[in-house]
């Protein structure tokens, strides 16, 4: 028997504790919750204890190795789900009110570092009167949920989503500083095709889960027809903003994703190897919040993008 503490009739809990079943339940994971509202665990499981010794109902079913909803549970969730999206529409449009427009846009950590921030001073001559939110982050969210006007990612021209629009597609190439390229000339290690690379130091995306299994080098040179080297070294990084630093400081040889890089070769930081690039079936798109309703600033940004997309062309 769960005992409540809730005495008065209109008695609310906390908020905390409905944001953190509504994303339990959303997900049928602690552990899930918990990541996506940066908490532990068992400060989630406790939450849920609370809300449940709040109501005197038990919301879950705590099974082996998985999580499931009584059906009391089932019916909060359903009440309380679009009463807190509704609250979460109505703070977003008081902040807007309050501070003027604010385009929040999610996209991935390698093209926001890389491409994105590098030229958002540019964007802000287009629109100077609208704040932008840069959220970046490698997990797909609900745009919806999280109050996201725009997202930018990358995918299989194969899996694209409804209503995308396509920004640009996909090339690989090996790069590397020019002075890099000269040193190995004059080492007698010259760069002049795929199969030089066993001469030199590789740099890797360390990539555990197999999220990008087209950006290693075992690929690369299977796409070049070269039987993949031991390289002289390799270093290897979390994230690809890190390798493509790392080249730009001249530690080795990179696998440059063009859209990411050109600008750098275009000043002359970086050069492309061999003369060759390869051509994935991939590209960059963006995608509108189907309740922002296609805002007008977001429909500007994609337009901005785009531009700035053509001008590295």
């Amino acid at each position: 028997m769960i005992h409540t503490h809730a005495t008065h009739p209109r008695a609310l809990p906390p908020l905390d504790l409905l944001r953190g079943f509504e994303s339990a339940a959303r997900h049928l994971s602690f552990t899930r919750a918990a990541a996506e509202l940066f908490l532990t665990q068992s400060a989630v499981s406790r939450q849920i204890q609370a809300l449940e010794a709040f109501t005197g109902v038990a919301l879950f079913e705590r099974r082996h190795k998985a999580l499931a909803l009584t059906d009391a549970g089932q019916a909060y969730y359903r009440a309380i789900a679009p009463t807190l999206d509704q609250i979460r529409e109505a703070t977003r449009r008081l902040r807007e009110a309050r501070k003027g427009r604010v385009l929040t846009v999610t996209t991935t950590v390698s093209f926001a570092a890389l491409w994105l921030v590098p030229r958002l001073a540019r964007y802000r001559k287009v629109d100077p009167h609208v704040d932008v939110r840069i959220t970046a982050t490698h997990e797909v969210v609900d745009l919806e949920r999280e109050g996201v006007d725009v997202a930018i990612r990358d995918c299989p021209l194969s899996r694209v989503p409804p209503g995308a629009v396509f920004l640009v597609g996909e090339h690989l190439a090996a790069v590397c500083t020019p002075e890099y390229a000269r040193s190995a000339k004059r080492a007698k290690r010259p760069l002049d095709s795929p199969g030089d690379l066993r001469h030199h130091v590789l740099l890797n995306l360390h990539d555990v889960s197999q999220r990008w299994p087209w950006l290693s080098w075992a690929a690369w040179f299977e796409s070049m027809g070269v039987e993949d080297p031991t390289p002289a070294g390799t270093l290897t990084f979390d994230q690809y903003d890190q390798v493509i630093q790392a080249a730009l400081l001249g530690q080795g040889v990179a696998l440059g994703r063009m859209t990411l890089v050109r600008q750098h070769i275009r000043a002359k930081r970086l050069v492309a190897l061999f003369g060759r690039q390869q051509r994935l079936a991939r590209g960059f798109h963006a995608v509108f919040a189907r309740s922002a309703g296609e805002p007008p600033e977001a429909g500007r940004f994609v337009d901005w993008l785009r531009s700035e997309i053509q001008r590295d062309v």
